[in-house]
């Protein structure tokens, strides 16, 4: 049987006005521009120059935010002088916390950078970390001759730490806050009700992150039941969108994804006027050794870097649309035979500008790379169980370890990268859209986490689906990302990735 795949169905713009493709250094020149923006709209507004009172970074997911954060954090301090002599920067999780602090260390002098956990999570703090930035769990011992103070939304905001802070450290150039600028990682994850407990820290914040992130809560669910239209619970940079003290720009390009990948990405910010991507056609592959003629046709497919979807057909009934282990005996079987292949992903190095360096970086398994090379993600907790048993198996046949071959939830794996991404779409076996299966953000963070290759798995009836179920009113309230009626949004998606059908015959083993 020869699978054959039909290319995507075009520009994902309603007015098929998408703008050409630029890449490596000219698209990310682009984000070199915004980020001097940026930076000097906040020296004027350290300087008293302006009355900018938040500076936004809007970014797609894989833009390279954190390198245009930590360049706003040393630029402020090294830069405008008396007026900045001393930052916060703070995150919804450790696990975003614990990079930056490393990075920062390395950059600006591990005396200059602290990272402040809590006790309960002080030997959880990675070796990197605790080389390159100081670590504390109590305020007093925050060193004082320190500039970079680093930390959780929720260990910043804790009832009484702001006073603390300030009787450690004494005020900022206003007179009154402990920092001189508060920096927001992954801005749009975090809820207003946390903000506002950190958001005294400094007279100016900056928030950096991607508008496409999961909500904090899911729009419509707004346990909040004082001033009508308020929702303590969404995402804060959302209160400030047309507010005249907050300047924000867009970041137009993208490091993280695949060439081929970019019209996806695109299609998720469809509202945005410019949106490159640095690797250009070619830069990425994926490579192999022998494999059947239906496995071949799959991963040569994903291999070109636009995304796939595989219908697969003649499965046995499911136990339910979340338990489908059939669907996930043809996942393993995929992934059986590409990993005893001879797996390697392949990518063009780049400079700091965004220009081929000349050199081909080539990782296989074993290779100990930093980032997982292949990350099977589904929504429902029950399919991810299946899925952990199923990767726990080829971990053990091909000799992985647990860094290189995961199964997650596509909530916990948000904010994180990987080469290769197998994901069970959202809506497979659903016979109807709701909150949960529908969501923009998680169908976000599940097509925009691979470097190389995304192949998304479902049975027949996605698009029977789309045109026949009851529409689902829309979200009018100023959430980020694109947020038309799921039906829309979900065919926008759809319309991106390559299609094709796989027919099974009911003998596992052999049909591949």
């Amino acid at each position: 049987m020869t699978i054959e795949f039909s290319p995507p169905a075009g520009s994902p713009r309603p007015d098929s006005t998408a703008s050409p493709a630029v890449h490596h250094g000219a698209a990310a020149a682009g984000n070199a521009r915004a980020a001097d923006r940026a930076s000097a709209a906040l020296r004027q507004a350290l300087a008293g120059e302006s009355s900018t009172e938040r500076v936004l970074l809007k970014a797609a997911a894989g833009a390279g935010k954190s390198f245009v954060l930590r360049r706003l954090v040393a630029e402020a301090l090294e830069e405008v002088g008396p007026a900045c002599s001393r930052v916060a920067i703070v995150a919804f999780t450790n696990k975003q916390i614990y990079p930056l602090a490393t990075a920062l260390g390395k950059e600006l002098g591990k005396d200059r950078v602290c990272l402040f956990v809590a006790k309960a999570r002080f030997d959880e703090v990675p070796d990197a970390a605790q080389q390159h930035a100081t670590v504390v769990t109590g305020t007093t011992a925050i060193p004082l001759e320190c500039d970079v103070v680093i930390s959780t939304s929720h260990k910043l905001g804790a009832m009484g730490e702001m006073n603390r802070l300030r009787e450690h450290f004494g005020a900022g150039a206003d007179g009154g806050s402990p920092f001189d600028v508060l920096f927001v990682d992954e801005a749009w994850q975090l809820p207003h009700h946390l903000f506002d407990k950190v958001a005294k820290a400094a007279p100016i914040t900056v928030g950096v992150g991607d508008v496409g992130q999961l909500p904090p809560l899911e729009v419509g669910e707004n346990p909040w039941r004082g001033l009508p239209g308020h929702n303590p619970y969404r995402a804060w940079p959302t209160d400030f969108d047309d507010d005249p003290a907050t300047w924000s720009q867009e970041l137009p390009a993208v490091w993280r994804p695949a060439a081929g990948h970019l019209d996806l990405w695109r299609a998720f910010y469809p509202e945005w006027t410019e949106l490159n991507c640095v690797a250009a056609p070619g830069d990425r592959a994926i490579s192999t050794g022998e494999l059947s003629p239906e496995s071949a046709a799959i991963w040569a497919q994903v291999g070109t870097g636009v995304p796939t979807l595989l219908q697969v057909d003649g499965l046995p009934a499911p136990e339910a649309p979340d338990i489908d282990l059939p669907l996930l005996e043809v996942v393993e079987s995929l992934l059986d035979q590409l990993l005893a292949s001879g797996l390697a992903l392949q990518s063009a190095d780049y400079t700091v500008a965004g220009n081929p360096s000349g050199t081909t970086l080539t990782t296989r398994p074993g290779d100990a790379s930093g980032d997982p090379l292949i990350a099977v993600l589904a929504t429902r907790n029950q399919a991810v169980d299946d899925a952990a048993d199923m990767v726990e198996r080829l971990r053990v046949r091909h000799g992985l370890t647990e860094t290189e071959l995961v199964a997650s939830t596509v909530d916990s794996w948000q904010g994180q990268t990987n080469g290769i991404t197998i994901a069970i779409h959202p809506l497979n076996g659903a016979d109807q859209l709701d909150e949960f299966n529908s969501a923009f953000g998680r169908l976000a963070v599940t097509c925009t986490r691979a470097t190389h290759g995304l192949l998304m798995l479902c049975r027949p009836g996605l698009e029977q689906l789309l045109t026949q179920a009851p529409a689902r009113p829309g979200t009018p309230h100023g959430e980020p990302g694109n947020r038309q009626l799921p039906r829309q949004t979900h065919k926008r998606i759809l319309d991106a990735f390559a299609h094709g059908t796989m027919t099974i015959d009911n003998q596992p083993e052999e049909h591949l």
